[in-house]
């Protein structure tokens, strides 16, 4: 008898890796003939599933995987690959989804007090003071999609991009293009997380280049395309002298892409808009958004050989910065003189 993947059912019921475990973890955001055409996939193919945490006895030892962002399309495809990538451990793989407003550490030590967890993998996860609630957790931990190298864990490692890096290039490819006044959409700027890495390298080229930027042109929002959007529209509608916007996901800038169509603002040529991630969604957006390409396999990949280093031999923590890629696409222009004139 054919022994089943979470991919092979994905594939059967023509979903994704991550709605086939949204269903195993008893996710409410499926719709009731996709989870009823999924669980039925998977009892016709007696299916158990790595993902599921059901029936597990407390001698079960396990991985856990605590995803920080609900409606974030970058975490979802990022999520999808680890759990694909984690098809052939033996160990059972515990998935839990929390909203950017919640508190991953906690949600940790809820898993370690449930399971026998062997390690956790953070997706999307800060870097700030509440990390110290896990700093007594005798398991090995790995951060994914942030650099924890000065999170003073013992037993951590991570998986990044160079953020502040890509946020410098963003920085440059504006301001050489002749952008003075750009809009930046993010998280909290002092969080500990990549986003505010993204925004601590932008700031150091402006800067260097003698300008400032203006808090005033920063806004805080939730990274989905309804945020992107509304952010945007209340705005852009009082902000006439700004060329150009740095949205800190795909997401955000695809939804403040339509909101400046409908406030009769058209990208590129009276503002300019840069997204982040590299999703999919960049590529078919009208215009074809201009993002900083995450490699998500590589993060995968990398992310789960990290934490069975640890837990299989004991390796020593390692914090890896792996190559982000620049695409600028259509949805970037220099200003037009006569917004500049404005």
């Amino acid at each position: 008898m054919k022994t089943y993947t979470i991919r092979d059912i994905a594939t059967l019921a023509g979903v994704s890796v991550t709605t086939v475990s949204r269903v195993l973890n008893h996710r409410p955001d499926v719709n009731k003939e996709t989870r009823e055409r999924i669980e039925r996939i998977i009892e016709e193919n007696h299916f158990m599933g790595n993902t599921n945490a059901r029936g597990l006895k407390q001698s079960t030892e396990v991985i856990g995987m605590v995803i920080r962002g609900r409606s974030n399309p970058f975490l979802n495809a990022l999520t999808e690959a680890i759990l694909s990538r984690a098809d052939h451990l033996t160990d059972t793989l515990i998935t839990e989804y929390i909203d950017e407003k919640d508190d991953e550490f906690r949600t940790a030590l809820r898993l370690t007090r449930q399971h026998r967890v062997k390690g956790i993998l953070f997706v999307g996860s800060l870097i700030d003071d509440r990390v110290q609630a896990i700093h007594g957790l005798d398991i090995p931990v790995v951060f994914t999609t942030v650099d924890a190298k000065n999170a003073s864990l013992p037993r951590a490692s991570s998986v990044a991009i160079n953020d502040r890096e890509m946020g410098r290039v963003v920085a440059e490819s504006l301001f050489n293009l002749g952008h003075r006044r750009v809009a930046i959409f993010g998280s909290n700027p002092v969080a500990g997380d990549s986003l505010a890495m993204r925004f601590q390298g932008f700031c150091e080229v402006w800067k260097n280049h003698g300008l400032s930027f203006d808090p005033m042109d920063y806004r805080e929002c939730r990274f989905s395309f309804e945020s992107g959007y509304e952010t945007a529209m209340e705005y852009f509608a009082s902000a006439p002298h700004t060329t150009a916007l740095f949205a800190m996901s795909d997401s955000v800038a695809v939804g403040a892409v339509r909101a400046l169509r409908d406030l009769s603002l058209q990208v590129p040529d009276d503002v300019s808009v840069v997204g982040f991630d590299g999703t999919a969604v960049s590529r078919f957006s009208v215009p074809r958004l201009s993002t900083v390409e995450q490699p998500v396999d590589e993060i995968a990949q990398e992310s789960i050989q990290l934490l069975l280093d640890m837990i299989e031999s004991g390796a020593a923590p390692r914090h890896l910065l792996v190559e982000a890629f620049w695409k600028p696409r259509e949805s970037l222009a220099p200003p037009s003189s006569s917004r500049l004139a404005e």
